[in-house]
């Protein structure tokens, strides 16, 4: 099954640790950066005869900062850290866009924070920005705004932003690259009966118990902030990996099933997380109603929703919101996430998109709703 998971897995999201980008806070590790671009580079290209879509969560910018402004130990005034990451984000950002450019493949820079994926709009724009990216073909290089961050709206630690832009993008699989083998049921540096976890569920209490313990000093989680991020993961249906990010070709042998490092396997199946998380989970702000054509197109086809085919708007929400699509007779068909507020799908109602710019002003997506956000709930 593990082999399975591993070689299946078509949307990554792979983290890398401030303690390896930055080689213990040497400062940024040129060789390393190269080599894992390299490796993302032929996952993305399918050097193995499969194409992958990889987003790269990479700590380090306050780490790289730190060693540019002279400072040996990580601050703890968040003015101070914000400092350091404005300066180190530039040379981040600039080695990852060198090493992947070497390798024929684009990056882009996406820095985001919690209230980013908190706000439903917000959230849906990061979304459609990254899916866009992936399907360009270019890898999103993600980290926390520090530059603007508070205490308030931190995600903590690149663990838990991994996790989050896992349950954002959908991804298959979460590969967390640290400077440890893995997860063992006891810290082996004082336990010497410690034994490897090689494979187990994501979610399952008995892991928080082993993974105890601080992170570095030049980082900020543990394993334990690891072991939280699989179990947050697991929610949209992505297992994840915990690694040892200086093995080589960690993720290239990751993609042919190999067992390296530490397994945690999602039980909910991807497409029946997402479907639960919006049939069940989120409070419908309002509806449309759709002609007999597009409800038999989004019933047999799972077709996006075109304003075109909708005859009429029911309540007040914004883009982002969940609403229900409902045929004709008024039974509830589907949910999904509205790219449009309410006051202009009323606009668009029976319109081609070619008509979307000038009834709005600007046009934005074709969809109001796309078949990515969206699933079927009855009929």
């Amino acid at each position: 099954m593990a082999a399975n998971v591993l070689r299946d897995a078509r949307r990554w999201v792979v983290k890398v640790g401030s303690s390896l980008v930055t080689n213990e806070g040497r400062g940024l590790d040129e060789a390393a950066m190269g080599e894992w671009s390299r490796q993302l580079a032929a996952l993305v290209r399918g050097a193995d005869g499969e194409r992958r879509e990889v987003v790269l969560v990479s700590s380090g910018a306050i780490a790289e900062g730190m060693k540019r402004l002279g400072w040996s130990t990580r601050p703890k005034l968040v003015h101070e850290l914000q400092a350091a990451a404005a300066v180190g984000q530039m040379g981040l950002a600039q080695m990852y866009e060198t090493k992947l450019r070497e390798q024929g493949v684009g990056s882009a820079q996406v820095l985001l924070t919690h209230a980013d994926l908190a706000d439903r709009e917000r959230y849906l724009n990061a979304r459609s920005t990254l899916l866009t990216l992936l399907r360009l073909g270019v890898v999103p290089v993600i980290n926390e705004n520090d530059t603007v961050v508070n205490d308030e709206i931190k995600f903590g630690d690149n663990d838990t932003l991994g996790a989050l832009v896992a349950n954002l993008i959908e991804a298959d699989v979460l590969v967390i690259l640290t400077d440890q083998k893995g997860l063992y049921t006891a810290d082996p540096r004082r336990d010497p009966a410690a034994q490897f976890v090689h494979e187990a569920q994501a979610g399952d209490p008995a892991l928080e118990a082993m993974a105890g313990g601080a992170g570095s000093s030049i980082g900020k989680g543990g394993m334990i902030t690891k072991i939280l991020a699989a179990k947050r993961a697991a929610g949209s249906g992505a297992s994840t990996v915990i690694a040892w990010g200086r093995e080589p070709d960690v993720l290239l042998r990751l993609a042919q099933g190999e067992s390296i490092g530490t397994l945690l396997l999602a039980q909910t199946p991807k497409l029946q997380a997402r479907k639960q998380w919006m049939a069940d989970h989120l409070q419908l702000r309002g509806a449309v109603t759709v002609d007999a054509g597009a409800a038999a197109k989004l019933r047999a086809e799972g077709k996006s929703l075109l304003p075109i085919g909708m005859t009429a708007v029911e309540g007040d929400f914004s883009r982002g919101d969940v609403i229900a699509v409902r045929d004709p007779e008024g039974r509830e068909i589907a949910r999904g996430l509205a790219n449009y507020a309410s006051a202009e799908a009323r606009l668009l109602c029976r319109k081609p998109s070619s008509e979307f710019e000038k009834l709005l002003g600007y046009q934005a997506e074709p969809e109001m709703v796309h078949r990515d956000n969206l699933v079927l709930t009855a009929g």
